[in-house]
């Protein structure tokens, strides 16, 4: 028994990706803006609204393999009013983020509604502020796995009782989620946004065994993002993503590179190529597109950690796709005041 719950607790570590927490693991964390910061809801300078998915693979050559999905939608309330230093709306979002792993398919569900208002401070600074809450599900299939006492001797007996829970157990618990950024842009050439936001404020509990509490520990979030148009046709996003959790931590930093492959009475067409790596884990290429509202994004993670003999350095195929957009797309692309637009 001992010994199948180490095997549950190693599969929810890995299921959390390296104990980092349960509410986002993407390489594109930039293209998971809701789960990454509720003060990302609607934080869109250009557009109305914006829908988007991510999926990630990971480790498909171990034994414990997990997929991760997302997708989410927002949209602003009010804004681009004609006075530089009060354009200020309201974002409405919602976010869906599920993974599974291992065996036993111990599972997360997470759905998210998140709000968060922006206030322009004056010609080159907005404040954004916003708050999320969720509602987290787990279950495990216990009828999946094996334990001790199901050893009859030579062989692990499916059919002989497991002294344990039997079928899919379920746990749910809620969290809440605040977070805050602050941008800056002094030109129409540059733009820098730095955000915070801290996981499971309310320190809720999570368990599969009623005897027994597990406290969510607090999860603080920084992050760095900067929009550089370097020349007409090339635009440089370098970024940064830090996260810790009750003694686990990840680090991501790279950058992306946006070549314009079509000129601005034309629709909108970008080569999007990148690199990232996150710390003493995995090195990550990136391309995508930019075709008018849709944007296409795939990475690959190369392992580079001490998992590299056991992987063969085969870590995570990952994409997304997001569509940004207006409530009437015939008037054109709206201009923010004071916020860059880029090409």
């Amino acid at each position: 028994m001992r010994k199948n719950k180490l095997l549950i607790l190693i599969a929810a570590v890995l299921t959390c990706g390296s104990a980092i927490g349960q509410s986002i693991h993407f390489s594109q964390y930039f293209n998971a803006p809701l789960l990454l910061n509720p003060a990302n809801t609607a934080l869109v300078a250009d557009y109305d609204y914006r829908v988007g998915m991510n999926y990630r693979n990971q480790w498909a050559t171990l034994p414990v393999p997990y997929n991760t999905f997302s997708a989410f939608g927002d949209f602003k309330l009010g804004g681009n009013k004609n006075n530089e230093n009060h354009n200020n709306w309201l974002g409405v979002g919602v976010a869906f983020f599920g993974d599974k792993a291992g065996d036993g398919n111990l599972a997360l569900n997470q759905f998210q509604g998140s709000l968060a208002y922006h206030l322009q401070l004056s010609s080159y600074t907005m404040l954004s502020l916003g708050v999320s809450a969720s509602y987290v599900q787990r279950s495990v299939n216990f009828d999946n796995l094996t334990f001790d006492a199901q050893w009859d001797g030579v062989k692990f007996n499916p059919n002989m009782t497991n002294g344990e829970k039997v079928g899919v157990i379920k746990t749910s618990f809620y969290t809440v989620n605040p977070g805050l950024n602050f941008a800056w842009f002094p030109h129409e050439s540059l733009y820098a946004k730095l955000g915070v936001a801290v996981g499971n404020v309310n320190r809720p509990v999570e368990s599969f065994y009623k005897s027994t509490t597990n406290v969510i520990g607090y999860r603080p979030m920084v992050h760095l993002d900067i929009l550089w148009q370097t020349s007409p046709v090339l635009l440089v996003n370098p970024s940064a993503y830090y996260s810790t959790q009750t003694g686990a931590s990840e680090l991501l930093l790279g950058s992306q590179f946006r070549t314009m492959l079509s000129d601005k009475n034309e629709m909108l067409m970008q080569l999007i190529l990148g690199a990232y790596t996150r710390l003493g884990d995995a090195i990550i290429g990136l391309a995508g597109m930019q075709v008018g509202p849709v944007q296409f994004t795939a990475n690959y993670d190369f392992t580079i950690s001490k998992l590299t003999p056991y992987n063969n350095s085969y870590g995570a195929l990952e994409f997304s796709i997001i569509y940004s957009n207006l409530y009437h797309p015939d008037q054109g692309i709206k201009k923010v005041f004071g916020c860059p637009r880029f090409f």
